[in-house]
């Protein structure tokens, strides 16, 4: 029998009555979430259990949401049954002044990698892991440049500044001066066009 997303969801609920919610399927894919303290549990489920069998972790990574009070860091879990070839979409919502989760490297062995990347990157502390250090910015990093909590760009450097692009500017560059430029420079060509005829 194929192995379908709402099979999944309702394994998912019989065995955590209530602990499992928020089931979406954006774009088919079957989307749920549960509390950051089950995480193993859920993943370990989704793995023994002989109907669903998603053995395969195909990535994991960080969502910062700004505006989740209390929920600010998401840790998200992409699933693969390599057999159904299914893939679901699991996640576990966490404090960003506290982001503890429980490692998944020993039931994932590619965890190990994904979990240092997104402590390098969020800040989420995975509790338990082998070697939870920096893997790819420096160790002197005292922030986690993906969260969202810096402006885009400095807004005080002028070589970002769109008159450096000629989109118009404050200095006077890219505005009023280049149309003033251009009008002579078309003035100077319809000359010398004159003078060849």
């Amino acid at each position: 029998m194929a192995l379908t997303n709402e099979t999944i969801r309702l394994r998912l609920q019989e065995k955590f009555t209530g602990e499992v919610t928020g089931f979406e399927e954006p774009f088919g894919l079957l989307t749920f979430s549960a509390p950051k303290d089950s995480n193993l549990k859920v993943l370990q489920f989704l793995y023994e259990d002989a109907e669903l069998g998603f053995q395969f972790l195909t990535d994991l990574c960080a969502v910062h949401y700004p505006e989740r009070r209390g929920e600010e860091l998401a840790v998200v879990y992409h699933l693969h049954n390599l057999v159904e070839n299914v893939r679901i979409r699991f996640k576990v919502y966490t404090n960003i002044s506290q982001p503890d989760v429980f490692t998944a490297s020993k039931l994932f062995e590619s965890a190990n990698w994904m979990e240092r990347e997104t402590y390098d990157f969020y800040g989420v502390n995975f509790v338990g892991h082998p070697n939870l250090k920096r893997i790819l910015n420096v160790d002197e990093m005292e922030y986690f440049p993906l969260r969202k909590e810096f402006p885009l760009e400095d807004q005080t450097r002028i070589d970002k500044d769109d008159e450096m692009f000629g989109r118009g500017g404050t200095n006077g560059f890219g505005d009023r001066w280049d149309e003033e430029k251009l009008r002579t420079i078309s003035e100077a060509e319809q000359n010398d066009s004159k003078e060849i005829l």
